[in-house]
């Protein structure tokens, strides 16, 4: 069975190499804007499907496709990918010294002989926040450049040092659920 990752995400390889799964990285390269009308965990699952379905559609054979998205949310807001340092600057102030939300998500797309099977699912951490300095979130920002990460921090870096706790997985808040990934796949490891 062949394993195929639909993410451009750093993290998300590592986390499969952590898992021992070799597999091969295609792009997805979707349109991730919302849709009107879905709560934010589907929009999520959503994203995380077309994602893996727009792989899946380009690639042939008995395989496992695996699509995932992280959204941040506190209150109404979604923290996507800051597209320069201001957002990144905005965002970091707006979460820090609080608590707010990761959603993940996960569709796992199955092609095995002559069955199809999808598998689409979300999990949800919450990340509490230290207070942090003008100072600190520019040195963070310069020197982690977190334009590619949701929310602009990455939990595994050392902006590790301004969370006080997270309730839920950890690598959820990464951007992969393995533990949930690990259900819907072990038959086939």
């Amino acid at each position: 069975m062949k394993f195929i990752l639909a993410s451009k995400s750093p993290r998300r390889k590592v986390l499969m190499d952590m898992l021992q799964i070799p597999c091969e990285v295609v792009v997805s390269n979707c349109d991730e804007t919302f849709e009107k009308g879905l709560t934010i965990e589907e929009q999520s699952k959503r994203l995380a499907y077309i994602k893996a379905k727009a792989v899946f559609d380009k690639t042939q054979g008995d395989r496992i496709v695996i699509g995932s998205d992280s959204m941040v949310l506190k209150g109404n807001n979604v923290y996507g990918k800051p597209k320069d340092k201001a957002e990144a600057v905005r965002m970091l102030n707006d979460l820090k010294n609080d608590k707010h939300t990761v959603i993940t998500s996960l569709a796992v797309l199955i092609q095995n002989g002559d069955k199809y099977t999808e598998n689409v699912d979300y999990d949800k951490a919450e990340l509490y926040f230290k207070d942090m300095t003008d100072e600190e979130i520019d040195k963070w920002i310069e020197e982690d450049k977190p334009y590619d990460k949701a929310g602009g921090y990455a939990v595994q870096s050392k902006f590790a040092v301004f969370i006080n706790k997270i309730d839920g997985n950890y690598f959820s808040t990464m951007g992969l659920p393995i533990h949930k990934l690990y259900d819907v796949i072990k038959e086939y490891l």
